[in-house]
């Protein structure tokens, strides 16, 4: 993979808060926007110890990921390639020809009789038994509200998994 870099960038903030300079900046000085929100991240435990960040930042990257402007300072992380974990492909399940009929007309959110319309099936028990529930059962559609499934307003669309299936198909 050698010398391949990937850039996370669009980690954008409003600029340096007033009266904070680049030198202090760098230097660790923090300067709460939102004390009350800081307070609350504090008590929730969601930050590990308060003005940390920057010094680790710079730590593991340097100066070089901070762009300063008048109103805006971004952040661009650079990721060596190799140091991305191998994700494994999602499995994609083996399913009915019902199930693949159900996949093929599928687009959006859809509402059952939406569906069972565009497959032409008048037999609701036979549409919920035979395409709906193995679709959901193997993972490739999802019900919109799955609280509550006899809701009026329920939806179904493909799921990341559903969607990949179709694109084989």
């Amino acid at each position: 993979m050698g010398e391949n870099q990937l850039f996370l960038t669009g980690v954008v903030l409003p600029g340096l808060p007033e009266g904070l300079s680049q030198e202090e900046f760098f230097q660790g000085f923090s300067v709460p926007r939102n004390k009350e929100l800081m307070r609350v991240f504090k008590d929730l435990g969601m930050v590990e110890q308060l003005g940390s960040g920057v010094p680790r930042i710079l730590e593991s990257y340097g100066r070089e990921c901070f762009t300063f402007s008048d109103h805006f300072l971004r952040m661009s992380f650079p990721v060596q390639e190799s140091s991305i974990p191998h994700v494994t492909p999602h499995v994609i399940p083996h399913v009915t020809p019902q199930v693949q009929k159900l996949i093929m007309i599928i687009g959006g959110e859809m509402t059952r009789q939406e569906l069972q319309d565009s497959l032409k099936l008048s037999d609701r028990m036979n549409f919920h038994k035979t395409y709906l529930q193995p679709a959901i059962e193997s993972g490739v559609l999802e019900m919109t509200i799955p609280d509550k499934p006899k809701s009026r307003d329920q939806r179904y669309r493909l799921t990341i998994t559903g969607k990949e299936l179709k694109k084989d198909l």
